[in-house]
């Protein structure tokens, strides 16, 4: 006896014995994805819609004032060319380093609470930690902490 799978074919093996067709992908599988597709899309027209409706609707009435260069309030003097102190960004590239690797921290907190997981992630977060220290100390070594 033959049967006929989901979609009319025979399913038959190499002996000629019934064996049942390979399972087949969720009906609702790339329908989600069609629900993300229509979000994203959805949200570019929202913001395509919102600068077009801001380019139509603003004034456009140049002075000369303002075509000037704002500085803060104060009428700027000079060339536009200004040296910026490198330590600031070093500042800024440390904060992002350190904050990027506390992220990492919560979910190893939620791992660290499971049962046969906890000694190995105590032990994997020991050596993660060790690596960011050795970062500090070696930033600190370099003078690079200090504001002078």
């Amino acid at each position: 006896m033959v049967e006929r799978g989901r979609c009319g074919r025979r399913s038959q093996g190499a002996r000629g014995a019934d064996v049942p067709e390979p399972t087949v992908l969720a009906d609702g599988y790339f329908q989600s994805y069609s629900v993300v597709g229509l979000l994203a899309v959805i949200g570019v027209l929202f913001v395509a819609v919102a600068f077009g409706a801001g380019r139509l609707l603003r004034p456009v009435v140049p002075t000369p004032e303002k075509l000037l260069t704002y500085e803060c309030g104060v009428d700027p003097v000079g060339e536009g060319w200004a040296h910026t102190q490198v330590r600031y960004y070093v500042y800024a590239f440390l904060y992002v380093i350190f904050a990027v690797d506390s992220i990492f921290l919560f979910p190893w907190a939620t791992v660290f609470a499971a049962p046969e997981y906890g000694a190995t992630t105590l032990v994997e977060m020991f050596i993660f930690l060790g690596f960011l220290a050795v970062g500090l100390l070696y930033a600190w070594k370099k003078g690079v902490l200090e504001w002078t």
